[in-house]
């Protein structure tokens, strides 16, 4: 089971009105790269084990690229995880979001969760008619980032799936 994960919203937390957001700690050894990023300490290092104990292929769907290999996954005691490589492509027609095409071609059939702050039903429907096994399109609000209900709703969906 492949696992697709965004880090702006999800991780990264940002646009609370009150702007008040969580500040991490972490005495993990990190590479200069990501020790001097300034929006780490907003991603709880405790998320890392929590995404890993799911058992799915964590796979970067992120605009962050291989840069979440060099500053997240060390922060959140990740290895190095694949990363989808974006097409150089217009964005789709309508409201389908840029990211749902490229990531129903780089699972091939295999069943995936996405975890995402931008999905909408436009992605939910495309998917269903486009993409053969299962597939959980899971949104975080971007505000809070990833919750204990957010994990809540994707363990209940793997273990029904």
């Amino acid at each position: 089971m492949l696992l697709f994960l965004d880090v702006d919203g999800p991780l990264i937390p940002f646009g609370a009105a009150d702007r008040a957001y969580p500040v991490y700690d972490n005495d993990r050894a990190l590479p200069p790269d990501a020790a001097g990023h300034p929006l780490l300490n907003r991603v709880d290092p405790a998320l890392g084990g929590r995404l890993a104990a799911l058992g799915c292929e964590l796979v970067w769907a992120t605009t962050w690229m291989d840069d979440a290999n060099t500053s997240l996954a060390p922060w959140l005691g990740l290895p190095p995880l694949p990363v989808v490589e974006w097409p150089d492509e217009d964005e789709p027609p309508g409201l389908l979001h840029w990211k749902t095409r490229p990531l129903v071609a780089w699972a091939a059939g295999r069943p995936f969760v996405w975890i995402d702050d931008e999905l909408t039903e436009a992605d939910r429907s495309w998917v269903a008619v486009h993409h053969p096994g299962p597939a959980l399109l899971h949104r975080v609000d971007h505000r809070y980032g990833l919750t204990e209900p957010d994990f809540e709703a994707v363990r209940e969906w793997l273990h029904s799936t």
